[in-house]
């Protein structure tokens, strides 16, 4: 009986051993759940910034008035009988 009571002593060690400090216990999915929870952050991230350059692709192929944009803002466009000043910045040359 003492023999018995030893035996299942030792293979509840080593049970426990196996679930606290083995390979994929309880440390191994704590951290593969927090890897998971930055993965999903991450994906949020990049559907919300997908769904960003959607609404932007279709506000150029929808219309003008964003290109119109964009060319004033980044390449300068003048419409005519507008005038174009440039104030220059304290300090430039």
């Amino acid at each position: 009986m003492r023999v018995l009571q030893l035996g299942l002593l030792l293979l509840f060690c080593v049970l426990q051993y196996r679930y606290w400090l083995a390979d994929n216990g309880w440390r191994d999915v704590q951290r593969l759940q927090g890897d998971i929870a930055q993965q999903e952050l991450y994906i949020e991230r990049q559907q919300q910034r997908n769904a960003t350059l959607e609404a932007r692709v279709e506000d150029l192929k929808s219309g003008l008035d964003a290109v119109e944009e964009l060319a004033r803002s980044n390449l300068g466009l003048v419409k005519p009988g507008e005038v174009f000043y440039v104030t220059p910045m304290p300090g430039a040359p």
